[in-house]
């Protein structure tokens, strides 16, 4: 009797299942009401008393395994259906929907593609700064108002270590490190304590611009800045510098363009003056130079630095720079680049 159930074992395993019908001959073979297995269970009454115990082992090993056979079976022709149904399986794979990118990320791509074509290399540095990188070096005054709490955010009470204020302090690094010819451009986030609005927020995005080599001049300054407004706003641009102040140049300049909105006739973008202002800029000060170990006597340059926030308002005239930060797809959805 015991032979007997290990040629019923082999006969389950080997058993063909094939499709859904051979899989239904299995199961009334072995498991239906009549079947091999609970016949088994049935004549358990007519094995010896020594006997049953190895029986009742045996037949419930078969009953495992020809349910567990049954069960695979089953989900394998299921699955295969439900998946055949579904789908043409000849159709090309849907393409996944594209997203856009960030409108300050074009043009902050756009800035950096314009300069690049006039040599300028891409620099970046560290967020968290110290005194000497984001002011001292820049020749700020001890007691200049950039430095007080309200206008800075420091990491450390002692105020050694603060959220850089503009990216002026990765030119720093790189003339502390390099010698002149230099060339770059510095994109990158800053941080300023002011109250968010419309029209200011406590983190914003920097690209700025050094040149410095024997002999460079502010001439050479207007080319590139007029060279850069006419890549960027349209070939009939034109440019105006009014006199300014910054530590770090002198003498110092505020640059305007002509409103490409209104072709310079006055609307409300510009305030009907006919120029949107955009960017500061100057010869590199002296004393900057000589606090980087470069002789002030030998080099010369220029440096300028613009908000990407306020270049994409004019661009897309957005009037609220706070949708940059709010993630809502409805706004970010309508921009699109090759950058």
């Amino acid at each position: 009797m015991l032979a007997n159930l290990s040629s019923i074992k082999e006969e389950i395993i080997n058993f063909n299942i094939d499709n859904k019908d051979s899989l239904e001959q299995f199961r009334i073979k072995f498991l239906s009401k009549k079947g091999i297995i609970p016949q088994l269970f049935e004549s358990f009454k007519n094995v010896e008393p020594a006997q049953k115990k190895e029986y009742g082992v045996l037949i419930n090993e078969l009953k495992v395994a020809a349910n567990e056979k049954l069960e695979t079976f089953s989900n394998q022709f299921d699955t295969t259906e439900q998946s055949i149904g579904q789908s043409d399986l000849s159709l090309p794979a849907n393409s996944m929907p594209l997203g856009s990118r960030h409108p300050i990320s074009i043009i902050k791509n756009e800035i950096c593609a314009i300069f690049s074509k006039l040599g300028y290399v891409i620099s970046e540095g560290p967020e968290i700064e110290d005194d000497w990188h984001v002011f001292g070096a820049l020749n700020f005054a001890p007691d200049h108002p950039a430095r007080d709490m309200q206008d800075t955010f420091f990491v450390n009470k002692k105020e050694e270590l603060l959220l850089r204020t503009h990216t002026s302090s990765v030119q720093i690094r790189i003339m502390e490190k390099t010698q002149p010819p230099i060339r770059i451009l510095m994109p990158g986030r800053v941080f300023r304590n002011e109250a968010i609005s419309a029209r200011a927020h406590c983190v914003f995005h920097q690209i700025e611009g050094l040149y410095i080599d024997e002999n460079v001049s502010f001439a050479d300054l207007k080319q590139n800045l007029l060279f850069f407004a006419r890549e960027l706003f349209g070939s009939q641009t034109k440019i105006r510098l009014r006199p300014s102040y910054f530590p770090f140049t002198e003498p110092s300049a505020e640059m305007d363009v002509s409103c490409s909105i209104c072709g310079g006739k006055g609307c409300n973008i510009c305030k009907y003056s006919g120029w949107l202002e955009v960017l500061g800029c100057g010869m590199v000060h002296p004393n900057v130079l000589e606090n980087c170990k470069i002789d002030s006597k030998k080099y010369t340059g220029f440096a300028f630095g613009m908000g990407i926030e306020r270049i994409v308002m004019l661009k897309y005239q957005i009037k609220d720079l706070r949708l940059y930060f709010e993630s809502d797809l409805r706004f970010l959805k309508q921009f699109t680049s090759a950058y």
